[in-house]
């Protein structure tokens, strides 16, 4: 059918089928209708506290019916969501607030700036039909930058859909979707609300847990999902007879991205499941480029991420910024169908480029047929249970501690997160100081999200840095990393 604004889209919704559920979460559930109505009584609670069209709102709430109430209300005013993480401390929520210039916070307080509380009323508002109205972007998710300091990436796409179809060839439009991953992060939001917009029931869950996973499959009928190789194997890790408890003969297929999966595990899982269940993305929050691989081609191409789609291309180039053979590792650089820039902008960096097509950072390579392989992490990025942890912002954050003279942060292989945060705290000469590892945790913690908190800190007396500030991430890794790493 026509493309439709995001409002419209729930509206027509609502209309074709307004007793279907559209969101549950494990303490209720709304309606289409409901859905529908609640939201356009939210959005005018939003506009009369200043929100208007292509304005940036900051969404702290947990995973939760409400979560996805909000955003409608926000896409209904021609307003951007913004998602962060609702635990947030308040000097890092106060960055990314202000470099949004957010017109309101929902589900916290935030000095200078209008506000709502979690379970937030607008029930005295009207529920009628709103002016129709589409923002120039549909989400803004955040990510900490190389830099240390935050970036929010403003999607490319405006707040129109077409809402018979998943807007994903990966995803199907309709079933019931299972959310089991934070909604600040980009993968579980633009699912989920991809899955929203086109006529799929969620299921949210307040917090991953595995075999409520599976048990969530077989008790609500779940057909699709969307996980990270962290939940991957804490499911594949439960007891063989667990496992196979559950009916899960309605879950048609599930969607991995979000960290670089063992081979061993992605074997597993298409041994389990069957390879038609089990599919594959690679691509940054910013999409210029997306690279897929179902489980048959993986099974014939073992190892690969898969090749761009959507007309995206992609170059590995060396140091000197020459292309290489196919087979050869470098720098994988990405160029979008409709040319730089066209998927997303950045408020608060700048984009790495060369010649326009730009680069994460990670290093691969490509074989003849354009199958791509990623050799390494990104030089810096830490992929911890799915989610991007830069190390400027965890070390900028222990540096401010009165006895670190410098810090150095790098991800160490885990058996279940795939990476955990290390921290190597130099705190200058022995005995000069007196700082236990626990007491830089808890500094830490109160300056950024838990997730970002280092699992271990080694304490030396010598500096990790040069004269110039620089450090050796890599030969950081190597001394501290087991010698096998397969």
């Amino acid at each position: 059918m026509a493309v439709l604004s995001i409002s419209r889209a729930l509206t027509w919704h609502a209309e074709q089928q307004p007793d279907a559920v559209s969101v549950a979460d494990d303490r209720s559930s709304v309606t289409r209708r409901e859905l529908d109505l609640a939201s356009n009584r939210l959005a005018r609670a939003y506009a009369e506290l200043g929100v208007v069209r292509d304005d940036l709102v900051t969404v702290a709430l947990p995973n939760s019916v409400e979560f996805y109430l909000a955003c409608a209300a926000i896409w209904k005013l021609g307003a951007v969501p913004q998602p962060v993480s609702y635990r947030l401390p308040p000097a890092e929520r106060h960055e990314i607030v202000e470099l949004a210039d957010s017109r309101l916070v929902v589900g916290v307080e935030h000095p200078g700036r209008a506000w709502v509380p979690p379970g937030f009323d607008a029930g005295g508002h009207s529920d009628a039909l709103l002016p129709d109205e589409a923002g120039f972007s549909w989400k803004a998710p955040t990510s900490g930058g190389s830099t240390g300091r935050p970036k929010i990436i403003l999607s490319g796409t405006p707040g129109l859909v077409d809402p018979e179809v998943s807007g994903v060839p990966y995803m199907p439009a309709e079933g019931v979707q299972l959310v089991p991953g934070p909604l600040y992060h980009n993968g579980p939001f633009i699912y989920s609300a991809r899955g929203l917009l086109s006529g799929m029931q969620l299921q949210v869950m307040p917090r991953f847990d595995a075999e409520t996973v599976l048990r969530l499959v077989q008790d609500v009928g779940v057909t699709w999902m969307l996980l990270v190789p962290t939940m991957m194997q804490r499911i594949w890790r439960l007891p063989p007879e667990v496992r196979e408890s559950y009916d899960l003969s309605s879950w048609r297929s599930f969607l991995h991205l979000g960290a670089p999966c063992p081979v061993w595990l992605k074997q597993a899982w298409i041994e389990w499941l069957g390879p038609d269940r089990v599919d594959e993305l690679y691509a940054g929050t910013e999409s210029q480029v997306v690279v897929f691989v179902s489980g048959r081609d993986w099974l014939a191409h073992p190892g690969t991420v898969g090749r761009p789609v959507n007309g995206g291309q992609i170059r590995i180039l060396d140091e000197a910024g020459a292309e290489v053979p196919p087979g050869t590792v470098g720098e994988v650089f990405q160029l979008p169908a409709g040319g730089q820039g066209a998927t997303y902008s950045y408020l608060g960096a700048e984009p790495r480029a060369v010649e326009g097509w730009e680069s994460l950072g990670d290093l691969g390579s490509v074989d003849e047929d354009g199958w791509l392989y990623l050799a390494d992490r990104s030089k810096d990025l830490i992929l911890s249970g799915g989610a991007n942890i830069y190390p400027a912002e965890v070390e900028a954050a222990l540096d401010a501690h009165p006895a670190v003279r410098s810090s150095a942060v790098i991800g160490l292989p885990d058996d279940d997160l795939g990476e955990r945060v290390h921290a190597i705290v130099d705190i200058g000469d022995a005995g000069e100081h007196e700082v236990t590892e626990a007491e830089l945790q808890a500094h830490v913690a109160e300056r950024l999200v838990r997730y970002k908190v280092p699992r271990s800190i080694e304490v030396v007396h010598e500096p990790v840095r040069d004269d110039a500030g620089k450090m050796r991430r890599s030969q950081l890794r190597a001394d501290r990393a087991p010698a096998d790493e397969d």
